[in-house]
């Protein structure tokens, strides 16, 4: 089942891609006490993911933060140090990266797709979120092949 607005984040294991390494991360502690944006891209290194949707949260950070955001995150079925290595090369310190690994989260929300025809396996879908304290404030989940609702732009639109 998808998750829908109202609900709360379920509690899985995401991992951080810091400087210092990998650092795992419970959904639930993470989101906790903030109001964080949340993308997730199909993968870190992907045409669109690289071109659009993270230059476009990297851009419209300081927007974002000046209307009620904390952090803003960014999810992807890829290991930390592909999450990391992707951050330094087209992302900023204003970007949080969370490394999916197994696709845990992407399963624990409902937002699974399948990228096997491209050799990509199961990966989450291209969404975007307001998560208020664990809770799913806004839900923007793309159609296959679209990139519209979850970007930067458009969350802005919401807030």
């Amino acid at each position: 089942m998808t998750i829908s607005v109202g609900d709360k984040l379920p509690d899985v294991k995401l991992v951080k891609a810091t400087q210092e390494g990998p650092e795992a991360v419970q959904s639930t502690d993470y989101f906790a006490g903030k109001r964080v944006a949340l993308f997730s891209v199909p993968g870190a290194f992907t045409p669109t993911c690289s071109a659009k949707h993270l230059p476009g949260f990297v851009e419209k950070a300081a927007e974002l933060k000046a209307k009620g955001i904390d952090e803003i995150a960014c999810t992807a079925v890829n290991d930390p140090f592909v999450m990391k290595a992707w951050g330094a090369a087209s992302g900023s310190a204003d970007v949080t990266m969370l490394a999916d690994g197994n696709g845990d989260f992407a399963k624990a929300v409902g937002l699974t797709m399948d990228g096997s025809g491209f050799g990509l396996g199961t990966r989450g879908q291209r969404f975007s979120m307001v998560v208020n304290d664990g809770v799913v404030e806004q839900l923007n989940v793309e159609a296959p092949g679209d990139f519209k609702v979850s970007s930067a732009e458009h969350m802005l639109e919401q807030l």
